[in-house]
């Protein structure tokens, strides 16, 4: 079981990261962070270059603690996080991947669940340091608390500026987006 876990940490936790890199970078095939901050804009959301590097970050972050094993819970909850957002982007197309679906975010989303329930097993930094089990209630907080904050973040991303529901205006222009 804990060879099985070490995969599934592994590849799931490296692809989470290179997704994060490609964010932010022109390595893994991504677009550097202007590419990034674009394809962000392009998908309604605002903040800019700083929404980008926080997505990257985070998927980076998210996906090397994941791989590592190291505090699996919180790692798990913040994969699930950035992958909801991403299954939310891509939600209108349907589930299926080659309509460029949801499918693959979906199976990160359930893949580090799993992870947050079984634990990341014995090679683990988790174990390595001797950190103890984690409960149950931390596992499926992280399981709620992941995706609620993915999809909460995607409605704040994606509101209308303050100043653009002022004006009754529904997005600004595209350059006021960018410059968001």
């Amino acid at each position: 079981m804990d060879s099985g876990l070490l995969v599934l940490r592994l590849v799931v936790g490296l692809l989470v990261a290179g997704h994060g890199v490609q964010k932010v970078s022109f390595r893994l095939g991504g677009n550097g962070l202007a590419g990034g901050t674009e394809e962000f804009r392009r998908d309604g959301f605002r903040g800019g270059a700083l929404t980008a590097l926080a997505a990257g970050g985070s998927q980076i972050g998210a996906g090397l603690f994941l791989a590592a094993g190291l505090l699996t819970p919180a790692a798990a909850m913040a994969a699930m996080g950035v992958m909801t957002v991403a299954g939310t982007v891509k939600w209108h197309k349907g589930l299926w991947v080659q309509n460029d679906g949801y499918e693959y975010p979906l199976v990160l989303v359930a893949v580090s669940a799993a992870l947050a329930l079984t634990g990341p097993g014995r090679w683990s930094l988790d174990h390595a340091l001797g950190l103890p089990e984690w409960p149950l209630w931390v596992s499926a907080a992280a399981i709620v608390i992941g995706p609620a904050g993915g999809l909460l973040t995607r409605v704040v991303l994606t509101a209308p500026a303050r100043g653009d529901r002022e004006k009754g205006d529904k997005g600004g222009t595209p350059h006021a987006q960018a410059a968001d």
